[in-house]
């Protein structure tokens, strides 16, 4: 038969108790210590800038494209070699490009992934709609978590949008567009209809260059139409194929807007053999371009430079990402003013040779003026294919 215990017993042992769940005076229970991922993880979070960044980590220096083409290859290389002359790397920087679904809702997911991730230092984008408001405001909320934004080769809706990014980097689209409607006028002074062919007609660049077009080439032009491919190589083909079969009596001058164009242009020209007939002027020098305005199916070319957006795109992100003001002020002296924040990368005007119809003296004084050969000399020195 089980006794009650003595009050003193009883004390006794809670005080034993006591001891054996707390441990010694002065010891704290410590947690099991982790391994692999988690470990990693923990180390991270704990050695921050105060932004949830680790301080050891290296960032990137997002370049994100409006599409896939080889005008993209010559802004490649100039990110790399602004990687190797700005010393990217030992200051903690990596440079990516990141070829976007040439649509908004593809521009959209990249930006959204890059909100999300703590390792985005900077991004430069060529928006595929300038007035879309969904991608301005993910750009604005890459800005508010303290990621910074450019734009490089097409820009937002300047009037409506600017403050979705702290600058453009790129050609100055309208101009060009107007030096290459003086190409088309000195070449068919008695003018004509024109149909322009372009990717994606809502971009900047492509609104900027058509306008541009028309401006230059003078009041003996008239545009017939606009059509765009969505960034589709076969349609690009189809859409001169439809230009030249619906407009048999008014069509003079075929215009290629953005880079494919022109390959596309002249692939369909030679399979009706319509050479004789039209003349063709073009936006930019695909390496297939370079060879066909070299076998005279191109009567003219304005080129970008987009080994300089590259280039200039990573040294401006790098030096906002560092707050280096110095920089920021030498490429923008002027911010304040309008189109204080635009970075103009420059223009060539390309004719097949010296016995071109086009000099000089035809162009604004800022537009180089080469032909084919210096053309090529300027690729080698930068080591480009196209441009």
């Amino acid at each position: 038969m089980n006794t009650p215990r003595s009050r003193p017993q009883l004390a006794l042992f809670g005080v034993l108790a006591l001891f054996l769940l707390t441990g010694c005076p002065g010891e704290v229970p410590q947690p099991a210590p982790q391994t692999g991922d988690a470990a990693k993880s923990s180390a991270d979070s704990n050695a921050t800038d105060g932004s949830n960044r680790p301080e050891a980590a290296t960032r990137r220096i997002i370049i994100l494209t409006n599409g896939n083409s080889p005008f993209w290859d010559a802004a490649r290389a100039g990110m790399k070699d602004a990687a190797s002359e700005l010393g990217i790397e030992a200051d903690g920087f990596q440079t990516v490009m990141e070829v976007s679904d040439p649509t908004p809702q593809g521009q959209l997911d990249k930006l959204r992934q890059f909100a999300s991730q703590s390792d985005v230092a900077g991004v430069g984008i060529s928006p595929v709609d300038a007035d879309n408001a969904a991608i301005a405001d993910a750009m604005r909320e890459l800005q508010t978590r303290g990621v910074k934004v450019i734009t490089i080769d097409s820009d937002v809706n300047r009037s409506m949008m600017h403050d979705a990014r702290f600058a453009y980097i790129g050609t100055d689209n309208f101009a060009g567009g107007r030096e290459l409607g003086v190409c088309a006028k000195k070449l068919r002074p008695e003018g004509g209809g024109y149909v322009t062919f372009v990717g994606l007609t809502g971009a900047q660049n492509a609104i900027d260059r058509i306008g541009g077009f028309a401006e230059g080439a003078g009041d003996r032009f008239e545009s017939l139409d606009n059509m765009g491919d969505g960034t589709e190589r076969a349609r690009a083909r189809d859409n001169v194929r439809n230009a030249i079969q619906n407009h048999v009596d008014k069509l003079t001058t075929l215009v290629g807007i953005w880079s494919y164009n022109a390959p596309a242009i002249v692939d369909v020209v030679r399979e009706m053999d319509k050479r004789d007939e039209l003349t063709v002027v073009v936006f930019d020098a695909e390496p297939i371009a370079v060879q066909q305005i070299g076998e005279g199916m191109i009567d003219a070319m304005i080129v970008q430079n987009p080994y300089q957006m590259g280039f200039q795109g990573v040294r401006l992100l790098k030096a906002l990402a560092e707050d280096n003001a110095a920089v920021v002020k030498k490429m923008f002296p002027h911010p304040d003013e309008p189109d204080g924040r635009i970075y103009d990368t420059g223009l060539k005007v390309v004719v097949p040779n010296s016995q071109s119809p086009l000099k000089r003296e035809h162009f604004g004084e800022n537009t180089e003026f080469l032909t084919l050969d210096e053309f090529k000399k300027w690729l080698d020195e930068y080591g480009l294919q196209g441009s």
